[in-house]
């Protein structure tokens, strides 16, 4: 079995000032961790988007969906003054239902939309394309995320992608868990849980393609001295990569084929 994040840089992740000293939502707690697993979110995303930049012309034309604070793009700008390896972009395009210009625009996001992501009313410029789309931890807040991909795949250019992540169970597990959390949830709180099985058919479902798809970790705690070992990073994502439906997360690239 191919494990093509082994070969992926991590390097980047020891004593990078930027990333340690900046405010890209990096918790404070682990900027004395070397390895942190709890980035790895961003760290899947940053070298899935890399690869796919590698493959278009002119850099990559992004919408990202759940920006929050614009950690996602954050992590890129640190991530690339760290490697000097700069991920060739277009531009950057934020969604969420809350969108704070005055954070985001500094971080490099370019145009917004604002919107209920399971509202009757949502839309994006219907002429708009994106060759990738990212939702980074958004789904499992959505009570049908399976209609959000609906709506973006036609803004999705053919051969472009969406690259996603979120917490994930083995599929025996998904819907009593799922019945467990609704009935507790917050506002903006966990609704959906996902197995790969549910990753499959929301991409089969679409006409998508899965090209990639991972668990993330074995164990994970805030603060483990572990975390300061490369070693113990790379035997997670090999964990990971060997049994994706193990409790933890999950991340994809699903990509909309050629016509």
């Amino acid at each position: 079995m191919a494990i093509p994040q082994l070969k992926w840089d991590v390097a980047f992740l020891k004593n990078n000032s930027v990333l340690k000293s900046s405010s890209y939502g990096i918790p404070v707690e682990l900027k004395s961790i070397h390895y942190p697993i709890r980035l790895i979110r961003y760290w899947f995303t940053y070298h899935l988007l890399r690869l796919e930049a590698n493959k278009v012309n002119g850099g990559l034309s992004v919408c990202e969906i759940g920006v929050d604070t614009g950690q996602m793009l954050g992590f890129m700008n640190a991530a690339e003054t760290s490697t000097k390896s700069k991920v060739a972009i277009k531009n950057w395009d934020a969604i969420d239902c809350l969108i704070r210009k005055e954070i985001l625009e500094p971080v490099g996001y370019k145009n917004f939309y604002e919107v209920d992501l399971e509202g009757a009313d949502f839309q994006l410029d219907p002429h708009q394309q994106y060759d990738a789309m990212v939702m980074l931890h958004v789904l499992e807040h959505l009570f049908n995320p399976e209609a959000l991909i609906t709506k973006l795949v036609p803004h999705l250019k053919e051969g472009g992608a969406m690259i996603g992540g979120f917490p994930s169970l083995p599929k025996c597990m998904e819907q009593a868990r799922e019945k467990k959390i609704r009935p507790k949830a917050r506002k903006f709180g966990h609704v959906s849980v996902f197995s790969p099985e549910r990753v499959m058919k929301m991409a089969k479902d679409n006409g998508l393609e899965v090209e990639f798809f991972s668990g993330a970790f074995f164990f994970r705690k805030k603060g483990f001295f572990l975390e300061n070992f490369v070693w113990w990073f790379r035997f997670n994502l090999w964990f990971g990569a060997m049994f994706p439906a193990w409790p933890g997360e999950t991340y994809w690239l699903i990509r909309k084929p050629k016509i």
